[in-house]
């Protein structure tokens, strides 16, 4: 690759290492809460539910879109991503019955994610926090706390926590739907992210570097169980190289967004396994012959990929050890651009909104 993920001082980047750390902390997160998840499994599974609503901002909102899919594709019941101010500032009368209200943050610290879930556990919902930090005010408000295990995390740009929290959603999933499959594909994570390390190291997404480091602008591309991948490599871009970048389904591209499109204007498209996979694989022939500079992630039996992307055991969780190539993968393209990865302008770790 064309830069070292370093910091200013030339030591490597915290958000790299910490990304890299993704599989032992997820194999150490798989050994701790089987009994949990088994419990919160068994009583969702006995409740009638009809709906599901998800509490979070940032990448912990990416981590509720992966979550939703699975709700949705595997358990039938529709979610709702929840506008916070519904609850903090319009005091909305929300009917929280027969609702599950599932809270996803990495510090737990935040008004607007802990006065809802006080709320719905208040009317009746069943709630739970995936957070990061059990003795957080967020883990105190949810019935069930689910801690992610990731560690402390030192780099402002969450990685290691992002895909924990997509692994504790896929638990969540596997042991309310009793998926046998689903479960072993869990199991089995901690090994596939150790492997997806080289595809953002020292695989072919150098072609991304090359193509980015002088770029101003993106458009970043998934569908289905993809999108939230496609949203968070968008929110990473503008975090830790200043790159603007915005994030489309593939089937809105055709909508509106394809007037963007001149002459070597970059595109990432994530094309993980799936339903999705062929429609994306397609819009990426379209936009090249549109002149887009297209940079087509998919796994290696599609030819016409750019950036090869890891697969997990199960198409499903396909978009974990995905994310895990490309934390790399961005870590060295902020320092291509002369960035500091793990201090972004104007940020913090912990953000607290009301």
């Amino acid at each position: 690759m064309n830069a070292t993920p370093a910091t200013a001082d030339g030591h490597q980047s915290l958000m790299l290492q910490e990304a890299l750390s993704s599989g032992d902390c997820i194999a150490h997160a798989l050994t701790q809460d089987a009994d949990r998840y088994a419990a919160l499994g068994e009583q969702l599974r006995a409740t009638q539910l009809h709906s599901a609503v998800t509490v979070a901002r940032g990448s912990s909102d990416h981590a509720s879109g992966y979550l939703a899919y699975l709700i949705m594709s595997r358990m039938g019941r529709l979610v709702t991503s929840l506008p916070m101010s519904l609850i903090t500032l319009y005091k909305s009368p929300i009917i929280a019955r027969d609702t599950l209200a599932i809270a996803i943050s990495q510090s737990g610290q935040s008004p607007d994610v802990v006065e809802p879930m006080q709320y719905f556990r208040a009317g009746g919902a069943v709630t739970v926090a995936l957070v990061n930090d059990a003795a957080s005010p967020l883990a105190e408000a949810a019935e069930w706390t689910m801690p992610l295990h990731a560690g402390k995390e030192h780099s402002v740009a969450a990685t290691k926590s992002f895909i924990a929290s997509l692994v504790a959603g896929a638990r969540l999933v596997a042991d309310w739907q009793n998926d046998p499959e689903l479960k072993d594909g869990i199991a089995a994570l901690p090994d596939a992210l150790r492997a997806a390390r080289s595809f953002g190291q020292d695989g072919d997404w150098s072609a991304a570097i090359d193509v980015l480091a002088p770029a101003r602008n993106i458009m970043v591309v998934g569908r289905g169980i993809s999108f939230p991948l496609a949203l968070e490599a968008a929110l990473k871009f503008k975090e830790t190289s200043a790159l603007q970048a915005e994030a489309f389904s593939g089937a809105e591209i055709k909508h509106g967004p394809m007037a963007l499109i001149e002459d070597g204007y970059p595109l990432l498209i994530f094309a993980t396994r799936g339903p999705t996979q062929a429609s994306l694989v397609a819009l990426a022939d379209d936009m090249r012959a549109r002149g887009a500079r297209v940079l087509l992630a998919a796994p290696a039996d599609i030819a016409s990929r750019d950036l090869t992307l890891p697969t997990a055991a199960i198409p499903d969780l396909d978009p974990i050890v995905a994310a895990q190539a490309f934390y790399t993968m961005a870590a060295t393209l902020s320092a291509a651009r002369g960035m500091n990865a793990d201090q972004p302008r104007h940020l913090s770790k912990v953000t607290k909104t009301n």
